[in-house]
């Protein structure tokens, strides 16, 4: 096994998801001139008309970020001042994704308004029609709400993490191939792992890897990614077996990792991902895209980050003692959860043109669903086996624990309806229990000291939401340290 590489030439691997952003949505309709003067009140109306326009997105947005902040269902018993306080005061990442996009959309307007009134007065040589002007804003608006909030916060985590290693030197194999950059006659000294982040985590892994060569690699890992560069340590190309058992342990993929390093990975579990296969994601319809159960219940990661049954995350409302196993697929039938629900023979008919039956449809969809719980449970067990890193590969975990989010839900027997009902720290999406793999995670009482499998070497927590880690200063400063000058064990 080779030695790992001098500083001056550092290898790096970086694992990141494709992210799939919002299809494109129009930004215009052809312009009707309306020959119309306002006065009084009709200017008073067509001014407030622009202050909803205006005022609808920003608040449709504001209403999104509440949800996947801090996990509260919005009722009018919820809708309040404080829970809003909570959701945008304690992280950057919601209140600059609503200051850019209230920016980015008043210009956007402004500049359509001025556009539309400067062609009413050049088509009628009168005062500049506000109605006009007005009726399409609306059109300009959703365009840039999205741009901002769905797609440039995303895709900055990942940015951030390229450009630490830049500053460390790190030379981008993408980069270079696609002449953004010209290495030269440099080699390049970090390679970005790109997979579909919908698939089986097991799947993903089976790619993970060096091929043809000796050499050990540094991973930075965020989020998902830290799962499947996990599995690839410990099984390598080795499946879960059908029969729900154990998969061989290898350590197959830490002869090529020195250290692995995960940023924000729900090693634990996600209950933002039993929340999204329960009820779907809107994020503010109309103004940005949903997605319901029957999509999300075939995307077999999901799945995998389900809330483990130890640490009771479910329980029937009314009851605190009755928890319930969110790996059985009896429960979700009884319950009527994910593409179980009712009511969404029109999604499961999108996904199944060629059956005609919706009886046949939801058949099917529950067998579909039975088997990625049950596969899902054997990846639990299999990433819960208590191991001892070998020599040489060195685990690092970087997380936050100090924004509360949910960590215990209640679901009404009845209705199969799902409300927060606990809460613990983490960082808005992964519980600091989670990032750690600690199985004190929902019990009581709570011992100290960390009970978990994974041999972890350090742990950094930042005060950062979940898509926010990679941008704070600090965590710059201890990713290049570790990567770069901090004595590697033999």
């Amino acid at each position: 096994m080779a030695e790992n590489p001098p500083p001056q030439q550092p290898q790096v691997t970086l694992s990141v998801s494709r992210c799939m952003g919002p299809a494109p949505l129009p930004t215009g309709r052809p312009f009707a001139p309306m020959p119309l003067r306002l006065r009084g009140a009709g200017a008073a109306a067509a001014v407030a008309y622009l202050l909803v326009v205006l005022g609808l997105p920003m608040l449709s947005l504001l209403l999104a970020a509440l949800v996947p902040a801090i996990g509260v269902r919005l009722s009018a018993a919820t809708f309040t001042l404080a829970n809003f306080a909570a959701a945008l005061a304690p992280g950057a990442q919601t209140g600059a994704a609503f200051g850019r996009s209230l920016v980015l959309a008043g210009v956007a307007a402004l500049v359509l308004a001025a556009a539309a009134g400067a062609i009413a007065l050049a088509q009628s040589h009168r005062s500049v029609r506000l109605a006009g002007a007005a009726a399409d804003l609306p059109y300009a608006l959703p365009g840039a709400c999205i741009g901002v909030a769905a797609i440039l916060i995303v895709l900055r985590a990942y940015a951030e993490v390229m450009a630490t290693l830049g500053v460390g030197g790190y030379r981008d194999e993408a980069l270079g191939l696609g002449g953004e950059i010209d290495h030269g006659p440099d080699h390049c000294t970090c390679f970005q792992f790109d997979y579909d982040w919908r698939q089986d985590n097991v799947t993903n892994a089976h790619r993970y890897g060096v091929r043809d060569a000796d050499v050990k690699l540094d991973i930075v890992a965020h989020s998902m990614g830290g799962i499947v560069a996990r599995y690839a340590m410990l099984y390598g190309g080795a499946d879960l077996p059908a029969d729900g058992s154990l998969p061989p342990l290898t350590f197959e993929g830490a002869r090529f990792m020195a250290r692995l390093i995960q940023i924000g990975t729900p090693n634990g579990d996600s209950p933002d991902a039993f929340r999204v296969l329960v009820d779907g994601r809107d994020f503010g319809t109309p103004i940005v895209p949903s997605y319901s159960p029957a999509i999300l219940g075939t995307f077999p990661s999901l799945y995998q980050l389900l809330p483990r049954a130890r640490s009771r995350p479910v329980v029937l409302t009314g009851s605190n003692e009755v928890a319930l196993d969110l790996h059985d697929p009896e429960v979700w039938q009884r319950m009527g959860w994910g593409i179980a629900k009712p009511g969404i023979d029109a999604g499961l008919a999108t996904l199944m043109p060629d059956v005609a039956a919706a009886e046949e449809r939801r058949r099917l969809a529950a067998d579909l669903q039975a088997r990625l719980l049950r596969r899902a449970r054997a990846f639990a067990a299999a990433m819960e086996r208590g191991v001892t890193q070998p020599a040489g590969t060195e685990p690092m975990a970087v997380a936050r624990d100090a924004l509360p989010m949910t960590m215990r839900m209640a679901a009404d027997p009845e209705t199969g309806r799902i409300e927060p009902l606990q809460r613990a720290a983490g960082d808005g999406l992964v519980l600091r229990d989670s990032a750690l793999l600690d199985f004190r995670q929902g019990q009581e009482p709570r011992g100290l000291g960390v009970i978990t499998p994974m041999d972890v070497q350090r742990v950094l927590f930042l005060p950062r939401e979940h898509l926010e880690i990679t941008r704070d200063p600090t965590f710059r400063n201890n990713i290049l340290f570790c990567l770069l000058d901090e004595p590697r064990r033999r």
